[in-house]
């Protein structure tokens, strides 16, 4: 197990910040629930909104994946800031790329729903491992840290 603080997960997601100010996007997807804080650290410095959605892919009980992503929670797309989706640069942050089964998932539901002009992935962790996902070409991907394929311990699953 390896152990990170929220000094750590602020100051690695804060390194992202001149490579994403270049991408220059509208809103923040949020993959919950541990996106959720490396999502609101960009926000201070990004300044724009802030989108939710909670996928699922572990099974917490046992610490194993299931077969599929499970969509929990989506963003009203309907809503002010659910609208400005549509043909903007799009962010999905999430703590870690492990599999690359639910940046994959995320990336297609909004492509397929929302039509953005252009997406981008920031992690704050991207495992050095072989993933069972695949981002098309044209998404650009930010990671904070490359590790080894170790169990991540955050803070905020103390």
């Amino acid at each position: 197990k390896v152990y990170f603080s929220y000094v750590d997960i602020h100051e690695t997601m804060s390194s992202l910040v001149p490579q994403i100010l270049e991408f220059n996007p509208s809103v923040i997807i949020a993959i919950g629930g541990g996106g959720f804080i490396p999502a609101r650290i960009l926000r201070t410095e990004l300044k724009i909104p802030i989108l939710a959605v909670s996928l699922e892919l572990y099974d917490d009980t046992n610490n194993t994946t299931k077969p599929e992503v499970k969509k929990i929670q989506w963003f009203d797309e309907q809503s002010e800031v659910g609208s400005k989706v549509r043909n903007q640069k799009i962010l999905i942050v999430d703590e870690v790329d492990d599999t690359r089964t639910t940046l994959q998932y995320c990336v297609e539901e909004v492509i397929n729903t929302n039509n953005p002009s252009e997406i981008a992935v920031a992690v704050l962790h991207n495992k050095l491992k072989p993933k069972r996902g695949i981002l098309p070409d044209t998404v650009t991907y930010f990671s904070g840290a490359d590790v080894e394929d170790h169990w991540n311990c955050y803070p905020w699953d103390a």
